[in-house]
């Protein structure tokens, strides 16, 4: 298996996103549940939201990549085995995914910035705040944030649960495939 995708298996650079981005979103999604409860006088109250929106934007830039890596190579064939209707939901499935993580940087992005702030990333760079003084705008990206937050893990959980269904009840090459022990 080389780093290009063939028409057979995945190559290793979309393994390495695939994971990569997967590890991220849980990870994200669990630090932003626990981040909306710290309090004032926690040491976590300002570097927990710092980190998450500062990976949130290096998240995005890896998801653009992965988007244009993917145009770019060959797709591996879908195994014959599979069903229509499980190519008509993997298809969906991953554009519901890509669009929901696409969503993300612009409503997180309006989160922090909807009071005139920019926001920092890693204190590398800041993203000049474009958009302020809209009433309710940080509640209204806020709610929208989370909601496509739950979708996104609500798609990736069914994806995982689909792969691992090809992989102990069909016995077929799906998940191998993803893994890197298909050659």
């Amino acid at each position: 298996m080389g780093l290009y995708d063939s028409r057979r298996c995945y190559g290793w650079i979309s393994i390495i996103l695939h994971w990569l981005t997967a590890i991220t979103v849980f990870a994200l999604f669990a630090v932003g549940l626990w981040m909306v409860d710290l309090d004032y006088y926690s040491n976590w109250y300002k570097q927990a939201p710092h980190l998450h929106k500062s990976v949130g934007v290096i998240l995005i830039l890896t998801v653009v990549f992965r988007i244009c890596w993917r145009i770019k190579n060959v797709r591996p064939e879908t195994p014959e085995s599979h069903h229509r209707w499980e190519k008509s939901s993997a298809k969906i499935a991953h554009f519901s995914l890509y669009a929901l993580l696409l969503f993300m940087l612009p409503s997180g992005y309006l989160i922090t910035t909807a009071k005139g702030q920019g926001l920092d990333v890693f204190n590398w760079f800041t993203i000049p705040s474009l958009i302020s003084g809209v009433d309710n705008l940080e509640d209204i990206a806020g709610e929208l944030h989370e909601l496509a937050a739950f979708g996104i893990i609500a798609i990736a959980t069914l994806h995982g649960l689909g792969a691992l269904k090809h992989h102990f009840i069909d016995k077929d090459n799906t998940l191998r495939r993803m893994l890197g022990l298909v050659k």
